[in-house]
């Protein structure tokens, strides 16, 4: 069977890779999808659902199979894992996740070897660098979709606050996708202005106490959403698709994402998100920012509680 390029594997057939691999069908990405899961029966259902809107759609060819179809894709999505329940953490994960990793990065490096990986289940900082430990690649072929959705959110509803379209919010999420990540106020910036600079100008007045509340909702949105519904998985799903796009159109595009930190303001071993830009090749570059005092201590701390977690782990 000839190769339909770009093509695209995605490991794991729960909400979060079908709302993935729905967004990639509708953006137009990939020529060629196969969907691998531990339950056969329902990749081929899902890929029997997702084929039958080709008529609405950019060709793509879709289809469920094992690790030998997927041999020589351009992009590994593993969405595969146990998924969050109600009152635990993303930490909480790592043990059952790490396990079922154990099994599927042997085997994609086996038919894919050069291949970018792309993780997404949780925790994902940690399973991204358990990846990076057991495929052996080089590091930056090992993506974390990290905090690229809690910068979504965090634009999201900073937008909402002061009543301006969200693409016209630069501002990120950095550190642990978790109850460590941290905002970067010092670089946040309006349209044009800095933050800070908007707030004294600006008649909505919302205050810091206002922006320590938006913080709070972006860290505590993944608890609200499972809560209200048992899972998160439609801004994840875009969120992956906009990852993929930097990769397989090769576009630079500057992302906070889950990468290997060497020597970051002497951070090293272990992946976290900080600006990098993304291409064809995965990771291209990390970016330095230059934090204030109190972003600079919450990275630190963020790393630490990594470390810390990825010790116990065994890797």
């Amino acid at each position: 069977m000839n190769k339909l390029s770009p093509k695209v594997c995605i490991v794991g057939c729960g909400n979060v890779g079908m709302r993935y691999a729905y967004s990639m069908i509708i953006s137009g990405v990939a020529r060629e999808m196969i969907l691998i899961d531990c339950n056969r029966k329902k990749a081929e259902g899902e890929a029997m659902d997702l084929s039958h809107g080709a008529p609405f759609v950019s060709p793509v060819k879709i289809y469920a199979g094992d690790y030998p179809d997927a041999a020589d894709s351009d992009l590994v999505v593993i969405t595969a894992g146990r998924g969050q329940k109600q009152g635990e953490t993303r930490i909480d994960l790592v043990k059952g996740n790490a396990e079922i990793f154990k099994t599927i990065i042997p085997e994609i490096v086996k038919y894919s070897p050069n291949a970018i990986i792309l993780v997404a289940t949780n925790p994902v900082d940690i399973l991204s660098y358990i990846t990076y430990k057991i495929s052996g690649k080089p590091s930056r072929e090992i993506i974390g979709s990290g905090a690229a959705l809690d910068t979504a959110r965090f634009r999201y509803l900073i937008s909402k606050e002061l009543n301006i379209d969200s693409r016209n919010i630069h501002a990120s999420i950095f550190g642990e996708h978790g109850d460590s990540e941290f905002p970067v106020f010092s670089k946040t910036v309006i349209g044009d202005v800095f933050f800070k600079d908007y707030f004294e100008n600006c008649d909505e007045g919302s205050g810091e106490q206002k922006l320590k509340e938006i913080f709070e909702d972006v860290r505590d949105s993944a608890y609200k959403i499972i809560e209200k519904k048992g899972e998160t998985s439609y801004a994840i799903g875009l969120a992956l698709t906009k990852i993929s796009k930097a990769i397989l159109k090769d576009q630079n595009s500057v992302l906070s994402v889950s990468s290997l930190l060497e020597n970051y303001y002497g951070i090293s071993d272990l992946y976290l998100s900080v600006p990098a830009i993304v291409h064809k090749r995965g990771i291209r570059q990390v970016m330095k920012v230059d934090f204030a005092e109190d972003e600079f201590k919450a990275l630190q701390s963020s790393a630490a509680k990594i470390k810390e977690v990825i010790r116990a782990s065994g890797f």
